[in-house]
């Protein structure tokens, strides 16, 4: 067979097979050719380009820029959400592309430990129903304060458990809390020591980063930065991770006697073996830079445009 009989043949044969739908036998029977040969050049029309087969996943990974991130944070695993034309429904892919990857982290663990925010809402409104036995959902530090919000953390270790037919635990105090005496009594209290003890045990946590406007959104704590960050120049947070303010370089500004968190320590949330960021929000890349810096998370799902905005910060 000539050079050129072979390629047309090829491409009937792959038509018949990718287009037209036909089956082997029903292929064989057409061109008196064995099912065997028909499987062999299938597979040369593929080595020769006469066939490519492009899969456009909607949740496709964008692993040029993951490698490029592993090149500044070896330690760390990303998974960033390569963009598509499809603008209008960009947010809705990215809960559910950082749904399915948090999904497949969770999965074999029993004590989750999740935050707050519109992004975990809504991711966590993406989640598929896994019933499993023996899982518990809990806070690990304090409510965020935003009362008339749905994306408080209260609500959301509720919503989260449901999808797992699993349990949840509350803490029913806010999240920074002056006086130490009162951290030190609140955490004796029957209602708030079983979830402070569960949360010293946790195998996961998910989260965002938090920036200067999230204390600035909340009258209370605004009016408070003074007592609740002492000795820090507001303008030298560049960003808040699990409530603790850090500096552009990753440092933490705040010591362990100055913390005013309510919860369990900053040292036992850094112990917790595997801690998730998500984050979509372009404007926090310095935030995000900020907390990669400073190694705070051991996993960070995010999309193309945040991490572009970060990597054109790294390089």
């Amino acid at each position: 067979m000539d050079q050129e009989k072979d390629t047309s043949l090829l491409v009937d044969l792959a038509q018949d097979y990718y287009l037209r739908h036909l089956n082997l036998g029903e292929i064989a029977k057409k061109y008196n050719i064995s099912r065997y040969k028909i499987s062999k050049y299938l597979n040369e029309a593929i080595e020769k380009n006469i066939v490519t087969i492009n899969i456009n996943s909607p949740f496709a990974r964008s692993h040029d820029l993951e490698n490029k991130f592993k090149h500044f944070f070896p330690n760390l695993n990303f998974y960033i959400l390569k963009n598509t034309e499809d603008i209008a429904h960009e947010d809705d892919r990215f809960y559910s592309f950082a749904a399915k990857y948090l999904q497949n982290l969770i999965n074999g663990k029993k004590i989750i430990g999740l935050t707050w925010g519109d992004t975990i809402y809504h991711v966590i409104d993406s989640f598929q129903s896994v019933p499993k036995e023996n899982m518990v959902f809990t806070q690990f530090v304090g409510e965020n304060g935003k009362h008339n919000s749905l994306a408080g953390s209260m609500r959301m270790v509720q919503k989260v458990a449901v999808r797992y037919n699993g349990t949840y635990l509350t803490i029913d105090a806010p999240l920074y809390i002056a006086n130490k005496e009162v951290r030190r009594l609140l955490a004796l209290e029957p209602a708030i020591q079983p979830t402070l003890a569960t949360a010293q045990q946790l195998d996961l946590i998910f989260t965002s980063v938090g920036t200067i406007d999230s204390i600035n959104s909340v009258n209370s704590w605004y009016n408070s930065e003074d007592i609740l960050f002492p000795k820090i120049n507001p303008n030298s947070i560049a960003a808040l991770v699990y409530g603790r303010p850090i500096d552009k370089d990753g440092n933490l500004l705040i010591d362990n006697e100055h913390d005013k968190v309510f919860g369990i320590s900053f040292k036992k949330t850094m112990e917790v073996p595997t801690r998730v960021a998500i984050v979509n929000d372009k404007f926090k890349f310095l935030a995000l830079k900020a907390a990669l810096n400073g190694n705070y998370f051991t996993d960070v799902i995010l999309n193309e445009p945040t991490a572009n905005k970060v990597l054109a910060e790294l390089e």
